[in-house]
């Protein structure tokens, strides 16, 4: 049976994780309180942030950054793209 939550992000109930996608007492909330959609929505943005950013994210001042972009991706204002970043057109 499909583990539903109300998501933060979203704002409706949708599929949750089958279990935590990162460590700590924020991955337990991350887990409670985001969908799996919301959660591949946030892969895409963690993988431009590495790129323009050029982050290596073994390096512990990259992981606290993404870690807080992460925060505010799912329960704050926001994390935004860099101010130089442009999206790929669609083909």
């Amino acid at each position: 049976m499909t583990r539903m939550v109300q998501c933060a992000k979203l704002i409706k109930e949708l599929e949750g994780m089958a279990r935590p996608p990162y460590p700590g007492e924020f991955g337990i909330r991350v887990y409670q309180e985001i969908s799996v959609e919301a959660w591949q929505m946030w892969v895409s943005h963690q993988t431009m942030l590495i790129n323009e950013y050029r982050l290596t994210p073994i390096e512990p001042e990259a992981r606290k950054f993404l870690e807080t972009e992460m925060e505010k991706f799912f329960f704050g204002e926001g994390s935004a793209a860099p101010k130089e970043f442009v999206p790929k057109a669609p083909s």
